[in-house]
């Protein structure tokens, strides 16, 4: 199943797809979750709940897919997880050795851009970059877990477009600054369930098109670290809690490993694919004087 985070009166609400169309859960059901998050701490009966009631629903609770004004999947996540160099090829292009232990770092939730809202780029740096990713959403607290049990960690899957701001990125050795500027993280547009892709969303091509040129095409079973074995890792050390968003990295092809650079800039649109998951699909802005 496909559920999707729209805004209603000004706050997000929760919606699920039904061929082209999503069905408003909360007017079709008072008494399930309001948010994705809700849903997660629920557990099954409610995303079975949710199924049954939105193939009830009439037309009247409908809005096609495309006529909706988003908001990111989740905004309430308790951890952002972001991979770094978890493609060899885009390690080599940036000068960096395969590394043998993911390099991880967080982002915070003012740096998320909902699905067709703007990613800013910042008055101090032209150097926005694009990154293409696969998002992995955790489904249920975990500590310790082994690697062959950790998909069942996983409840679904989503989109990221992890703009970075690549000159404050190499201001110090943590990317922390780079990687967190407002409005700079694409995602959505939508939460797909694990059981319609494939085991750890393996073999799925993935692609960035800024202005409809490709600029990064690859597929997410070259990832050094795949999804069993990031939650495996990550669950040696802190606790996975219902809702944390794990985003698993880029392959080659960014804007700053181009000669010369190519920087995301204000009239760009960004789109990122992910086979069997969607299109992200955001357009770029300059900062407000």
């Amino acid at each position: 199943m496909r559920l999707t985070s729209f805004d209603k009166n000004g706050r997000p609400a929760l919606g699920f797809r039904v061929g082209d169309e999503i069905v408003d859960l909360e007017a079709a059901d008072t008494g399930l979750p309001r948010n994705l998050l809700g849903f997660l701490q629920a557990g099954p009966d409610a995303f079975d709940r949710a199924a049954t009631v939105a193939a009830k629903a009439g037309r009247a609770l409908r809005t096609p897919f495309e006529k909706l004004k988003f908001h990111p999947p989740i905004t309430n996540a308790g951890k952002i997880v972001c991979l770094g160099l978890n493609y060899a090829d885009h390690a080599t292009e940036g000068g960096h050795a395969k590394p043998t232990y993911p390099s991880l770092f967080m982002r915070s939730r003012t740096s998320l851009v909902a699905h067709k809202e703007p990613i800013v780029r910042p008055r101090c740096s032209e150097q926005l970059d694009y990154e293409a990713e696969l998002v992995a959403i955790v489904g249920r607290k975990a500590r310790h877990v082994a690697e062959k049990d950790a998909l069942s960690v996983i409840a679904g899957y989503s989109i990221f477009n992890e703009g970075s701001i690549r000159e404050y990125q190499r201001k110090t050795s943590q990317w922390t600054a780079g990687k967190n500027f407002d409005s700079t993280g694409g995602f959505g547009p939508e939460f797909v369930t694990a059981d319609e892709l494939p085991p750890g969303a393996e073999g799925l091509r993935i692609q960035s098109r800024l202005n409809g040129t490709v600029m990064q095409d690859a597929n997410t079973s070259m990832m050094l670290f795949d999804v069993r074995e990031t939650v495996a890792l990550l669950t040696e050390f802190m606790t996975l809690e219902p809702g944390d968003v794990l985003v698993m990295g880029t392959p080659a092809g960014v804007g700053h490993a181009r000669k010369p650079p190519v920087w995301m800039k204000a009239g760009d649109v960004c789109e990122i694919e992910i086979e069997q998951v969607g299109v992200l699909r955001n357009p770029i802005v300059d900062e407000a004087a």
